[in-house]
């Protein structure tokens, strides 16, 4: 992305996730036949990594893993170290992908290719993001970031997935910031006042 096309510092951006199952499933169902991109997208909404983690990661962070095992990743963003837990889904994906990836026995390859052999761009992986929504026939604002947006929204409306753990999932400070990031809050508001006692 270049300067120019960066937001303005200190301005919000409101990428929203994708908040229906079906659609999720109509994503998946478009990508089928694109291993690499179906993989990508099944590990960010099962993970919630930062794009720029996610595509920086290489081959070797995900050969040997197996189902209930540990990615283990740095946060480029906070330093911090993440531990994902695998699931049969990213599994899978992970599985296809490595068997089709082109430099799929090179530990240091990038674990998702560009056209030109390098890692994919975050700038890439967003223009990508707007395209599987759009084709999915979903309206809004969708970009890289709704793919973590989309694990978390799930967990809780789907799941029931608890804020304290979703706040520890996301390494967020204050629940405030994890009911604002979820855009599930301001639904549940809505419903609450919309039943009558």
């Amino acid at each position: 992305m270049t300067k120019a096309n960066r937001p303005k510092k200190g301005s919000v951006l409101r990428k929203e996730p994708i908040k229906d199952p079906a659609a999720i499933e109509a994503i998946k169902t478009l990508l089928i036949d694109k291993l690499r991109d179906l993989a990508l997208f099944i590990l960010a909404i099962n993970s919630n990594l930062r794009a720029c983690d996610l595509l920086a990661l290489f081959v070797g962070q995900v050969r040997h893993l197996q189902v209930g095992g540990e990615l283990v990743v740095r946060e480029r963003k906070t330093k911090n170290i993440r531990r994902i837990v695998i699931n049969p889904a990213v599994w899978r994906a992970l599985r296809n992908w490595l068997a089709a990836h082109p430099r799929g026995h090179d530990d240091q390859a990038p674990l998702f290719l560009s056209r030109k052999g390098g890692a994919l761009k975050v700038a890439t992986l967003n223009n990508m993001v707007k395209e599987w929504c759009e084709a999915a026939g979903l309206q809004g604002e969708f970009g890289c970031h709704t793919l973590r947006k989309t694990f978390g929204y799930q967990h809780r409306k789907r799941f029931g997935t608890d804020l304290p753990t979703l706040q520890t999932i996301y390494g967020h400070a204050h629940q405030r910031q994890t009911l604002d990031y979820l855009c599930v809050q301001p639904d549940e508001v809505r419903d609450a006042y919309m039943k009558e006692i």
